[in-house]
Parts: C-alpha cells; sequence; structure tokens
C-alpha cells in the first residue's frame, strides 16, 4: 500500500470508530439486500442478537488501526482465515463485501466525510486485506484438497450418547468409508445443516471433542437455552439434540480452527467453564495418547452434577496419569460428594490459580463469554504474560 493510504485510513480511524456499528449494521443491510442467498452463510441469529455487527466492527478498526504494522495482526488473521474455509467463503465472494462495505462508510459518515479520496483509500486498504486472506485461506482449501476433501461432505451419525443434562455427544462417521483425515486438537468442525422448520440453512462450528482417529469425529453440542426472556432458544443445538439420531445424515466441512497447542514442552494449565471443556479435552486425550508426562494442570467449572459432562472418563485419566491435576468447581453442590464429583464449592479463582499452577506454564482457557473475561482478568492479576495465553471464543470473536 502507497503511504497516502494508510495515512488516510489511519486519519478516519475515529470516525469509524464513533460510527462502527452503525456502518455494520448499514453493511448487512446492504450485502443481504443485494445478496439475500448469503443469508444461508451467515450465522442470521448472531445478526439479530447484533454480535456479528460488533465483531465486525473490531475487525474493522483492529485492521485500520494497525495498517501500517500488518505484522502485529497475524494472530488474527489466522483466526479469520481458518472461520472463512470452515464457511466455505471464495475468492469471489471478497468483491462483494468490499462494495457493501464501502457503500455503508458512505452512507453513515456521509460524503462530506467519506470522500472520493477516502473511499478510494479504504477500498486500496480493504483489497489488500483481501489478498492476505485469500492466500492463507488458499493454502488451507490446498490441503485439504490433497486429502479429497472440498467443501462439505455427507456424515452419518454413528453414536448419540448423553454426556450431562444439557451436552450430547455426536459420533460422526464419513458416508464414503474413505479414512478421515487428521486434525489438531483444539480445531472444529462445521456442520451444514438443513431442516423445514428452518427459514434459512443455518452453518455452525463445534470442537472436536476426542483426539484424532482415522474413524470418526465427536462433536459435544450444549443445547442452549434462550438467553433471555423473549428471545429464541438455539436453533441448531436444539435440532441437533432433538431431531438428529443414529442413522441420520449431517453434512460436514474438513476440520478448521487456530485453538491449537503450541510446540513446547512447558508445563500446561487447561481451564474450562461449561461447554467450554470440548476443544480442552481434545487436548488433553491427545496429550495423553501421545504418552505426553509433562505436568498437566486441568481446572473445570460448571453448575452441579447434572451438568458436569465427561466426570467418570476425567476421573479415569485423574487416576491413571501421575503428571495430571484435576480440580473441579461447582456453582451447586448439591446431592454431590467432595472428591467424586467435585473439588471446589464456587467459582475458579486467582488463589486457585496462584495455588496450583506453575508460572512459567502456557494456559488454555475457553468457556462462556463472563467466564472468560474472568479467567482473563484474573491470569493478569497473576502477571502471567499475554504470550502464554491461549483462548478460543465460541461465536463471533471478542475481545477479552
Amino acid at each position: 500500500m502507497n503511504p497516502s493510504t494508510i495515512a488516510i485510513v489511519k486519519q478516519t480511524v475515529p470516525l469509524i470508530s464513533a460510527s462502527g456499528n452503525d456502518i455494520t449494521q448499514q453493511f448487512y443491510t446492504f450485502l443481504f439486500d443485494e445478496n439475500p442467498q448469503l443469508k444461508h452463510v451467515f450465522n442470521m441469529a448472531n445478526q439479530a442478537s447484533g454480535k456479528q455487527q460488533s465483531s465486525l466492527a473490531s475487525a474493522i478498526l483492529g485492521y485500520a488501526a494497525n495498517i501500517d504494522k500488518l505484522e502485529a495482526l497475524g494472530p488474527v488473521v489466522e483466526r479469520i482465515a481458518a472461520k472463512h474455509f470452515t464457511l466455505d467463503i471464495q475468492p469471489e465472494h471478497y468483491p462483494i463485501v468490499g462494495r457493501n462495505l464501502l457503500k455503508a462508510i458512505r452512507k453513515v459518515l456521509g460524503e462530506d466525510v467519506a470522500t472520493d479520496e477516502v473511499i478510494s483509500a479504504w477500498s486500496d486498504a480493504y483489497g489488500h486485506l483481501a489478498d492476505i486472506l485469500i492466500g492463507v485461506e488458499k493454502n488451507l482449501y490446498e490441503a485439504a484438497a490433497d486429502h479429497g476433501w472440498v467443501g462439505f461432505k455427507a456424515f452419518n451419525v454413528d453414536r448419540k450418547v448423553e454426556q450431562s443434562s444439557e451436552i450430547t455427544s455426536f459420533y460422526l462417521t464419513p458416508a464414503d468409508g474413505k479414512p478421515l483425515p487428521e486434525f489438531h486438537p483444539g480445531q472444529y468442525l462445521s456442520l451444514e445443516v438443513k431442516s423445514d422448520s428452518f427459514p434459512y440453512t443455518e452453518l455452525r462450528q463445534y470442537s472436536l471433542s476426542d483426539s484424532s482417529n482415522k474413524d470418526y469425529y465427536r462433536i459435544s453440542v450444549k443445547k442452549e437455552p434462550a438467553p433471555q426472556e423473549n428471545t429464541p432458544h438455539g436453533l441448531v443445538s436444539n435440532h441437533l439434540h432433538a431431531d438428529i439420531n443414529v442413522g441420520d445424515t449431517l453434512q460436514v466441512h474438513v476440520p478448521g480452527g487456530d485453538f491449537l497447542l503450541k510446540n513446547t514442552d512447558k508445563p500446561l494449565v487447561l481451564i474450562s467453564g461449561g461447554v467450554g471443556i470440548t476443544p480442552l479435552l481434545s487436548m488433553l486425550n491427545d496429550l495423553t495418547k501421545r504418552g505426553d508426562n509433562r505436568p498437566i494442570v486441568w481446572l473445570h467449572g460448571t453448575r452441579n452434577k447434572a451438568t458436569h459432562a465427561f466426570k467418570e472418563h476425567l476421573n479415569m485419566l485423574d487416576a491413571d496419569l501421575p503428571n495430571l491435576t484435576k480440580v473441579v468447581c461447582y456453582e451447586d453442590i448439591s446431592h454431590a460428594e467432595m472428591g467424586v464429583d467435585y473439588n471446589y464449592s464456587g467459582y475458579i479463582n486467582t488463589d486457585m490459580l496462584s495455588d496450583l499452577c506453575p508460572e512459567d506454564a502456557e494456559y488454555y482457557f475457553c468457556g462462556p463469554m463472563p467466564f472468560m473475561k474472568a479467567i482473563y482478568s484474573q491470569l493478569k492479576q497473576l502477571n502471567i504474560n499475554e504470550e502464554q495465553l491461549h483462548y478460543e471464543v465460541f461465536g463471533p470473536n471478542e475481545a477479552l
């Protein structure tokens, strides 16, 4: 990019920041009016809640603020590209998005502010970012093609196992009977789900909850309740629990995602809340399979005994692995036995983290957003370096 483009984009950051959500809301209005078929690609529940608009606004601002030092955005680019790959986003989608984004900027800011010069600079900047993402995604698509798997393909539900009062595992086997490509623990699957009761095709991502093998993939899905009164429950998760049974077929994309264990022999701390257990369990199972004997601390928080998923499996690992320290916290200890079901009443806290976790450990955490923010804050209070913190946000990426 030329220096004048960089200068103009950085100068407009305060204006974009002040109107970020208005711009992204207008963008999605333009996008879906022009391309209604894209409602089958985007998560319309996140559109209704405003999460997708907020996430896009943050991404735009992050890019603009760092446009003169794009190396700082490396991890974010990898995360966005991984998500695009699992949604099967193609190079031809980028001009559609860019055109409507520029229209939205001009509409919200007005032609006096969003002059031809400003729009031209943002067009160049967007094109540069698109080229970067297309290049990263091209590598992901080529790697998938090497395994003979392009886009979505049919998988059969081989088993359906209830793990708790709200989490059910689905064991998925390829309908074509071909061996499955390996995945990295922490990655996820995209499902393309259709139903006569759905207004659109729905795409959802679910973390793989077991180590990699050639025979099946396992996802473990929480049946999402309505987040508050007068709002709908989780459309796809409830459909999977109620309507998808053994023998049914689902369309599945090759695994993707960038929430991966670093290549290091440092101690590990795995911290999960609720269904956030799934990617971390995949990591723990993989480490166990490989005979990794480094110190591992497992911290898990859940509401009560009924919601505690994978309890028996983790108790077995705790008994078998001398290098594993397992601690489980319940909000409600009714009908639960300390030492068998749980270890602490209440929430994971800084004292617990300080007492149990090695200072030089790599920390991986996942769970509901309030849980994630609390854990992140506690780890920062303990002066854990940012480079040691790794996390996965379910849904549109949000800042902690």
